[in-house]
């Protein structure tokens, strides 16, 4: 069943406040939404407003501006958008209108964009500090200095031009860290998607069937969601599995190599972000399967980790240990566990952290130390949680059975009150059940 979820008005408008209480009087903000792309010629790509703007606005169209003026009298929340158009939205689609964001986006003011040469400046005049996110939209820096410029050059008429530059992103993104109860409900659909698809890629899984092939289950499941994708899946077989961002997506799958499929779907904007690791013929091999439970084990030695007052490195620290007891278990490393740990050793086999913020973007936005210390996790957080070992063929020193062995498993953790949750918990990974799940599908 198709699904639109979207969050209620009412959490832009207190995302709003919050920031404007941050910022204090006397200031003003200056979000711009993202613009147009073209992949070639005169085709666009798909559009996704910019994840700061839709924060403070849920408003999705292009060539948008959204300004918040603390203490204005005339409305705070003002919003410069494309005007109504008959022409143009016989060809592109409905747009607001400046009287439909007011009435239907919570705007206080809203003008045509065109009209933002003229109208914002003032709005800049007599304030002390501007709140922009400098470098996010090379194109607007280039505006936003203009104007400011230019009221630089009328001070000596008694106007009031503001004196300094602070950095949104900054303030924005940590208010973002933090989710709510809607957006993490936003999130759990995101996975609930997310998870059926990486149910029907396994059950779709057979020798001689393509990467490509997969692909097309992963979207078939997002599409008859209406979700998006959160980013380009990642389906890479046998030596595949080993190139951690993968894209070619375009080799059979061979009989005996395991498939490795990191996809996520986007609900309203917010991600999910899953990868799992299957036997092509549905049963892994013993050096498989040997391997895929060291990267469990770390998995749910991380996941363990995750819960309030523990800092951020904690589960990565987690997982470390458990692959490099395994990787000395199989072989693969030779030594006292700690001094390989210290030294590093086990980056040749797992080289990539433990997981990312999640959010609006899949590295989503947030600061991971705070000064020199890693950050404390909170409730409302959402992290993944995704250890690996990748064995390409050809290691010096590695036994053939386990080349072209390349193994993650990921899955999406919100920071609760006391513990996790793992929202993500629809998609099987234990092997047993993968081979189960596989098992039966060869069978229907």
């Amino acid at each position: 069943m198709a699904r639109t979820e979207r969050l209620k008005q009412d959490e832009f408008a207190r995302r709003r406040r919050q920031l404007m209480r941050i910022m204090g009087k006397d200031c003003i903000a200056i979000v711009p939404g993202a613009p147009v792309r073209h992949r070639n010629s005169d085709v666009e790509y798909p559009y996704r407003q910019d994840s700061d703007f839709f924060y403070l606005s849920g408003f999705g169209e292009p060539e948008s501006v959204a300004v918040l003026v603390p203490g204005r009298p005339h409305g705070e929340y003002i919003l410069f958008v494309r005007d109504r158009d008959p022409l143009r939205e016989t060809w592109d689609g409905r747009r607001a209108g400046p009287a439909g964001v007011v009435e239907r986006f919570g705007a206080d003011d809203a003008f045509p964009i065109t009209d933002i040469d003229e109208i914002l400046p003032g709005l800049m005049e007599n304030r002390e500090k501007v709140y922009y996110a400098m470098g996010t939209h090379p194109e607007f820096d280039q505006r936003v200095v203009g104007w400011l410029n230019a009221l630089r050059t009328q001070a000596r008429h008694g106007k009031h031009p503001p004196q300094e530059m602070i950095a949104l992103d900054h303030v924005l993104h940590d208010m973002r860290l933090y989710k709510s109860r809607g957006e993490l409900q936003m999130m759990r659909t995101a996975a609930e998607i997310a998870a059926a698809a990486h149910v029907r890629a396994m059950r779709h899984t057979r020798p001689g069937g393509t990467e490509y092939g997969i692909v097309a289950e992963l979207l078939h499941e997002f599409r008859r969601h209406n979700a998006d994708t959160s980013y380009e899946p990642i389906v890479g077989g046998g030596a595949n599995s080993c190139i951690l961002h993968y894209r070619e997506n375009d080799q059979p799958l061979v009989d005996g190599d395991l498939l490795l499929v990191d996809a996520g779907c986007e609900v309203g904007c917010y991600a999910s972000d899953i990868t799992r690791t299957w036997p092509v013929n549905g049963r892994f091999s013993p050096a498989q399967r040997e391997i895929y439970d060291i990267v469990l084990d770390a998995q749910l030695a991380a996941i363990a980790q995750v819960y309030p007052g523990n800092h951020w490195n904690a589960p990565h620290d987690a997982a470390v240990e458990v692959v490099t007891r395994g990787l000395v278990r199989a072989g693969l490393l030779k030594g006292k566990v700690p001094a390989l740990i210290k030294d590093g050793a086990y980056r040749k086999f797992f080289m990539h952290r433990t997981g990312h913020w999640l959010g609006m973007d899949v590295h989503d936005v947030g600061d991971y130390k705070v000064g020199d210390e890693w950050r404390v996790l909170e409730p409302g957080m959402v992290m993944t949680v995704e250890p690996g070992i990748y064995i390409p063929a050809g290691m010096k020193g590695v036994p053939k059975r386990y080349a072209n062995i390349g193994i993650r498993i990921e899955d999406d953790v919100a920071v609760t009150r006391d513990g996790c949750e793992v929202l993500t918990h629809g998609v099987p990974k234990a092997a047993d059940e993968i081979e189960a799940l596989m098992a039966a599908a060869s069978v229907a």
